[in-house]
């Protein structure tokens, strides 16, 4: 009986998986003559300056949408970002950017005390928050757009955002971050806006000005370790939904170091746990490994032999291969010896979230707030 039930556990966790794969292929987005070229603020904060940094901040000069500005914004003027900020402005002319410096403390979190001087220094209605290692296509701001004005049948539209995936890894721990981000994290948060459940990551936010000073404005976003939860919660609380851009947007990787991604990975579990508790206790059943211990002891305890463990691990796996292939995302050798190590590491990096809620973010210790 318990080799039975063990095995449709493994069975019905297999198929859910799949559910999920198929639900995040990629969708058509046919363009709109019908979507509205109003004007768009794009705000993007810099803090530090890493390897595609550069690359990534120089996209935001290639947008294609006919109305738009863009203000960076950095804490301290000695911010090694500053320079290469200052020196893309200077190059590009012909796009209305902008440099301010300084920080206002409403809130706990430091990306948002950076952000609100942009905020506050236009009244644009349309406003696109993007992090500064997002590498943006020209069509950005246009797909944000779209979007938003989409009719899916699903309620009235309160934010847009989409996931980050992982490009260009370079060596086993880069190809890992990408694991985490692509095939398990977007390919869930892909798939959840399908069902018309869509949830908010802070790498994209784009806002109707108003809708956000409703809930709160900006400060309403640091009322949780990480401003992607108190976006979803605050939209949600307005009775509106988040919806995710046809295809997400790509984040160069490069070279990662185990400890990078470990260190990583804990502080998104340790913002899951203060964000959605309930959701977050059942995270061990994420990835293959309780379903194939589930299998192989239903195997073992009925006498058969493990072969059909290993077909199911091929098939799993087979899935989040298809489905990176599908959406462009790297999947070689190497990229497919990093999904069983992912999901081997999750359960442990869940258990590691229980030894502390808080976490340091570029120099800045965060807590989740005092009940």
């Amino acid at each position: 009986m318990l080799a039975l039930v063990l095995g449709g556990v493994a069975v019905l966790m297999l198929l859910a998986h799949l559910l999920t794969v198929w639900l995040a292929l990629p969708r058509s987005a046919k363009p709109s003559s019908h979507t509205p070229l109003t004007p768009i603020l794009l705000l993007r904060p810099v803090c530090g300056l890493d390897r595609f940094d550069p690359e990534t901040l120089a996209s935001t000069f290639r947008q294609d949408h006919p109305d738009h500005e863009v203000i960076f914004c950095a804490a301290r003027a000695d911010d090694p970002a500053v320079p290469v900020v200052r020196g893309l402005i200077a190059a590009h002319p012909q796009v209305r950017a902008c440099l301010m410096i300084g920080e206002t403390r409403i809130s706990g979190n430091p990306k948002l005390n950076n952000l609100v001087k942009g905020w506050q220094a236009r009244d644009t209605a349309w406003v696109a928050m993007a992090d500064s290692n997002l590498l943006l296509p020209p069509d950005y701001l246009r797909q944000l757009a779209q979007t938003w004005h989409e009719d899916r049948g699903q309620g009235a539209c309160g934010l847009v955002t989409s996931p980050a995936v992982g490009i260009r890894p370079d060596g086993l721990w880069g190809a890992l971050e990408c694991a985490f981000l692509n095939t398990n994290q977007a390919r869930l948060q892909l798939a959840a806006d399908r069902l018309g459940v869509g949830f908010a990551q802070g790498k994209t936010l784009f806002w109707h000005r108003d809708q956000l000073e409703m809930a709160g404005g900006l400060p309403a976003l640091g009322r949780n370790l990480a401003e992607d939860v108190a976006a979803t919660k605050a939209v949600r609380g307005l009775g509106l939904r988040v919806r995710l851009t046809a295809r997400p947007f790509a984040q160069p990787i490069g070279v990662r170091g185990f400890a990078q991604v470990w260190a990583r990975q804990l502080r998104w579990s340790k913002v899951r746990r203060d964000g959605f508790p309930g959701l977050f206790a059942l995270e061990p059943l994420n990835g293959a490994l309780i379903p194939a211990l589930a299998l192989v002891s239903a195997l073992a305890l009925a006498d058969l032999p493990l072969w059909p463990a290993l077909v199911y691990l091929a098939v799993w796996y087979g899935a989040e291969a298809l489905l990176a292939r599908a959406q462009g995302w790297p999947m070689g050798g190497r990229d497919l010896l990093a999904l069983p190590l992912r999901d081997a590491l999750m359960p442990v990096i869940w258990a590691a979230t229980f030894r502390s809620r808080g976490f340091e973010w570029r120099g800045t210790a965060l807590a989740p707030q005092a009940e």
